[in-house]
């Protein structure tokens, strides 16, 4: 899907030259390939010079761009950079001396797109050539190489055959530490893996050199993209509510805040609510209480539906009245019983008469 994308998206590059002058700041500007006055902060070859004092850089004749130089001798100038990484605008204010009006660099007519060729280190295997090389993955671009131009995603490709087996010398940037080195690397084929590099790349307008870690993030409502605008730039249109005189946003009449920007709708206070008036005579009744139903009804008629069913299950007896107070201490009284009636005894029997045999006379 990554790769649909990317080739979308350089068609649209390759087919844009034209109308890219004429929307935006130009596909052309000054390159800057040295810079000896360390007191201009021009990075070579990220930075592009595409305006001078408010006008668009529409025409590469170095005279002419000499001569607005000597014009500004004495005073400041003006320089609109556009900058590879993160493909953003800025303006820089120099003072030109008077005795030798000149600035210290050294710029080449060059299309804005020749940045755009650039593969981004996504992985590196261990023991590749790329690991030998010391390749690191995501902080690394390969910018360029001192053995020729390279242009297209194949153009790495064939320049990496062009040197299997021997020394090849590639420009790396890196993100992290924002330095450009130059790294030797061999390519090989046997080196015990795929490719001849050992390292996945990453190539397209989802791998442009990103912005500097250096500078300041973006707040809150600022823009993603910035555009130049120039004095010589044709007009274009304004949309309908501009036209119309509409306005989207006013300014706060407080002096210590005049560069912030409040919505038209908010800079008044809002309107009062309006007042109801209530109609004269009797007061009504009370109105009858709500009944206030429990968040937690359902699970209470849960419940006795539940302890329902285990009384039927139980033959449990419904109670009909309060239960009994409990026994006092000492255990309950006995219940009084009838008196039983005497028995009466059995008269005693008469002892049995012991006759003595006497002796005989």
């Amino acid at each position: 899907m990554f790769g649909a994308l990317n080739r979308f998206i350089s068609r649209l590059d390759s087919e844009g030259p034209s109308q890219s002058s004429k929307d935006g700041y130009g596909a052309f500007g000054f390159q800057a390939l040295r810079n000896k006055n360390l007191e201009i902060p021009i990075e070579p070859w990220y930075d592009f010079v595409i305006g001078i004092n408010g006008r668009q850089v529409d025409d590469g004749d170095p005279n002419l761009f000499a001569t607005e130089i000597r014009n500004c001798a004495g005073s400041n100038l003006a320089l609109t950079v556009w900058s590879a990484k993160g493909q953003r605008v800025r303006t820089l204010h120099i003072p030109v001396p008077t005795p030798s009006p000149t600035l210290g660099l050294t710029l080449q007519w060059t299309p804005l797109s020749s940045t755009e060729d650039v593969w981004h280190i996504l992985d590196v295997i261990p023991d590749s050539p790329a690991d030998v090389a010391g390749l690191l993955p995501y902080g690394d671009y390969i910018v360029g190489t001192p053995e020729g131009s390279v242009h297209g995603e194949a153009g790495l490709g064939e320049l990496v055959e062009d040197y299997l087996s021997r020394t090849l010398r590639l420009y790396v940037y890196n993100h992290e530490y924002a330095v450009t080195r130059l790294v030797t690397i061999t390519p090989s084929r046997s080196w015990g893996g795929n490719g001849a590099l050992g390292c996945v790349l990453g190539f397209g307008a989802l791998h442009r050199l990103p912005v500097p870690l250096t500078e300041p993030l973006a707040g809150p409502g600022e823009t993603l993209f910035e555009t130049a605008r120039f004095s010589n730039e044709e007009s274009r249109p304004l949309s309908a509510n501009l036209q119309t005189g509409a306005s989207l946003y006013q300014t706060t009449s407080n002096a210590k805040s005049t560069d912030l920007l409040i919505p038209a709708t908010l800079a008044s206070p809002p309107p009062p609510p309006p007042v109801v008036a209530t109609p004269s005579g009797p007061p009504r009744t009370g109105r009858k209480a709500r009944k206030v139903v429990s968040p937690n009804s359902a699970f209470d008629e849960y419940f006795k539906e539940g302890e329902k069913k285990s009384k039927e299950e139980d033959f449990t007896p419904a109670a009909k009245g309060a239960p009994p107070p409990p026994p006092k201490m000492g255990g309950p009284s006995p219940a009084k019983s009838p008196i039983p009636s005497p028995v009466p005894s059995p008269a005693p029997s008469p002892a049995p008469e012991i006759q003595e045999e006497g002796a005989a006379s």
